[in-house]
């Protein structure tokens, strides 16, 4: 997959990097005991620790440690035995200690992969610098007062994961699929639930570009803050195309921090960039060091679900999946399971293709995900069975669906109500074949006198006559018999 600009001095390559911000799944913050839960009033989850009270010590919270082990461990990385909790020193008003609690020569987290499924059942690695933990700061509220800021102290410490990749990403499409990959490994450990709409996850943008051809990295802008995959996408198309712009034109790329405006499809200055000796890390004097034993490690490493690519890799292997089906069904936790209970037994491509197309399209017709679908796993995979026992052919079977979708009701019950059951006794399809020749004389000749292709007209009236119940391939067997010899 290739993505190139053209300019008026030839084609340009663009260079992603991106460091996202990911919400860890906990009931407490990072260094104190205040809750986590979302949509809380302004102010409700916040200890004297969060709020920077004199004399007020952060204690850490063991959990915030093994989610960040656990995700380290799904991103096929290097756990660092020793890690140090350090101060990034800056002021902003919702950061009321006038620093952030963060690591940054030592991370918790070292050099990891992640692996892209792109189209036409392709795949790329991208490199994972890091994997570090730091505390959220507050937010700055601005439109309730004409003439004052207000400060919801509600995020201020909550444990975040800031994971950054390397400069390995060269289009839109692969940053997207980057964070989707992301979003799925992170739920499916249950180390965060990866909404981007709460906030609990967010992508700050790293973007060069570079003549096509040229090896070394050019200076970088960060597009800070962006809460959604297609804002991601568009803020790197429009971001790259104003760097190749500017350097055509002579000016000079500074390394700075913009914000995307997906409304005016433009970035803007938000501050010069600083780069990291200017927020005068240091250990904190009040946090030891973080040290992790072989076994503490190991022993986490144990209780690691199947994570997307193996689970695509055994969909592959065991149950015949093509690479593509196997990557939409194992993008998210809720879809793969709902597909291995529905093809238990099952023809595995039947039921793949029918929770792909038919069900998918439903769901999205009505809005909703895969946890609020009015057809059941179990149902789905009894509505395949009975296409592949012959009680019904799949023509009557998207009948069925429709009737599932809107009831509720098993696909037995619902073939029981209507009769719909398939006519396989050849003696009654045989009796349609005859009448049905016997009224369309002329088409019959035509097939007689060599346009075998008519004989499809005749399959589609038989089963016409016969409501759609007759064995199709029955039906073609014994028109075939007749009109052919």
């Amino acid at each position: 997959m290739s993505y190139l600009i053209e300019g008026r001095t030839g084609q340009w390559e663009v260079v992603v990097g991106l460091e996202v911000h990911a919400q860890v799944i906990s009931n407490a913050k990072l260094f104190s005991g205040a809750s986590t839960e979302f949509g809380k009033g302004p102010n409700e989850n916040v200890s004297l620790v969060d709020a920077a009270m004199p004399g007020m010590l952060p204690v850490i919270n063991e959990m915030a440690i093994e989610q960040a082990v656990r995700t380290g461990l799904g991103l096929r990385a290097v756990i660092n035995r020793h890690s140090v909790f350090e101060r990034k020193n800056y002021f902003y008003a919702d950061l009321p200690q006038g620093y952030q609690i963060s690591q940054f020569l030592h991370p918790i987290v070292g050099e990891g992969i992640v692996t892209l499924d792109l189209d036409g059942g392709e795949s790329r690695d991208i490199g994972i610098e890091r994997l570090h933990l730091e505390q959220d700061a507050g937010k700055s509220i601005h439109d309730r007062d004409p003439r004052r800021t207000m400060i919801d102290l509600n995020r201020s410490g909550v444990a975040l994961m800031e994971i950054v990749s390397k400069p390995d990403i060269r289009t839109p499409e692969e940053a997207g699929a980057y964070l989707r990959k992301l979003r799925a490994i992170v739920r499916y450990l249950g180390t965060c639930d990866g909404n981007m709409e709460e906030g609990s996850m967010r992508a700050d943008v790293n973007v060069s570009v570079r003549p096509l051809g040229e090896t070394e990295l050019r200076t970088r802008v960060e597009v800070k803050n962006v809460n959604s995959i297609r804002f991601v996408m568009q803020a790197i198309e429009i971001e790259a195309e104003r760097q190749v712009e500017a350097w055509e034109d002579g000016e000079e790329i500074i390394q700075e921090t913009r914000l995307f405006d997906p409304n005016r499809g433009e970035t803007r200055p938000m501050r010069s960039k600083e780069f990291a000796h200017d927020y005068r890390y240091f250990p904190d004097p009040d946090l030891l060091p973080v040290r992790l034993e072989e076994d503490y490690i190991a022993a986490i490493k144990k209780t690691l679900p199947e994570l997307p690519d193996d689970k695509k890799a055994r969909l592959i292997k065991d149950l015949g999946l093509s690479p593509y089906d196997a990557s939409v069904l194992v993008a998210d936790r809720e879809t793969a399971a709902y597909f291995e209970t529905a093809a238990k037994g099952r023809d595995a491509k039947q039921v793949a293709n029918w929770l792909t197309t038919n069900l998918f399209g439903a769901l999205n017709k009505r809005g909703v995900g895969i946890d609020e679908s009015p057809v059941t796993a179990e149902d789905l995979g009894a509505l395949v069975g009975l296409i592949e026992d012959g009680t019904i052919s799949s023509k009557i079977a998207k009948d069925v669906f429709e009737d599932m979708l809107e009831t509720g009701k098993a696909p037995g019950a619902i073939v029981e109500e209507k009769g719909l059951k398939q006519i396989t006794d050849s003696g009654a399809i045989e009796a349609i074949v005859d009448q049905v020749i016997a009224d369309n004389p002329g088409q019959a000749d035509e097939v007689r006198g060599g346009n075998e292709k008519a004989i499809g007209w005749f399959v589609g009236q038989v089963m016409k006559a016969s409501q759609g119940k007759a064995n199709p391939g029955q039906v073609n067997q014994l028109l075939k018999a007749k009109l052919l010899g």
